[in-house]
């Protein structure tokens, strides 16, 4: 077992419901925010941290987001005939991305502070750790409605509820999503079972965050991003 990632993936595959009619002809991550696609603020964090790979899942409208990937040199895990959610969607990009533990990033947040896939690299120790993720608490995050996912205790353990919102960004020890018999499964599955374990973690963001999964995500993102301050 590879020791840091050497590998991102990118969850693109999305139906994008929550945009309304923004993603009627297009898929999410390719809605500009800030004069660029939401894919590419998040493959700008991605390729800061110089993997070996970058993949991404395709499934709803992928022409557009097929043809802005494939300029960027970021290999292509296509989901047909259905939708396999994260869990499906990262165990079937396995092939692209190696047997190490991998980076794991939403495209729909911006973020505003240190780079969060860093972070998460520093902090990573895989003989405690089965995931680490990169969490921001609530009073920090921008468009994001309701409580938090997750709180920790003073080791970073994770426990459901809490202050702590997932920011989408994780590293993650790939081994168990083969001991899981759905196709089609969230990665909250294997999150439970790590958690069981004591070997799901934590680590609070110390900048902000925007949620950009809803049409006024985009004007509330695109103000954190002008923002001077932290």
């Amino acid at each position: 077992m590879l020791r840091s990632p050497e590998a991102v993936m990118l969850f693109a595959a999305g139906f994008g419901t929550r945009m309304r009619e923004l993603t009627r002809d297009k898929p999410k991550p390719m809605i500009e925010v800030a004069g660029q696609p939401l894919v590419a603020h998040a493959l700008t964090l991605a390729k800061a941290v110089e993997p070996a790979r970058i993949a991404a899942n395709l499934h709803y409208k992928p022409e557009p987001l097929k043809a802005f990937l494939e300029s960027e040199n970021v290999l292509l895990s296509h989901e047909a005939p259905a939708i396999l959610d994260t869990g499906g969607g990262l165990r079937h990009a396995l092939p692209l991305l190696g047997d190490g533990p991998v980076f794991t990033m939403n495209t729909d947040a911006i973020w505003k502070g240190p780079n969060p896939l860093q972070l998460a690299r520093d902090a990573w120790n895989p003989e405690q750790m089965d995931a680490l993720l990169v969490c921001v608490p609530t009073e920090r995050t921008v468009g994001r409605t309701g409580s938090g996912d997750f709180s920790a205790d003073a080791a970073g353990r994770i426990s459901r509820g809490g202050n702590l919102v997932y920011g989408g960004v994780q590293i993650l020890k790939t081994d168990g999503l083969h001991q899981i018999d759905e196709q089609v499964f969230s990665l909250n599955v294997l999150w439970n079972k790590m958690a069981a374990d004591n070997r799901l973690f934590a680590l609070e963001y110390p900048g902000r965050w925007c949620d950009v999964g809803h049409p006024e995500g985009i004007a509330l993102a695109e103000e954190l991003i002008a923002a001077d301050d932290v």
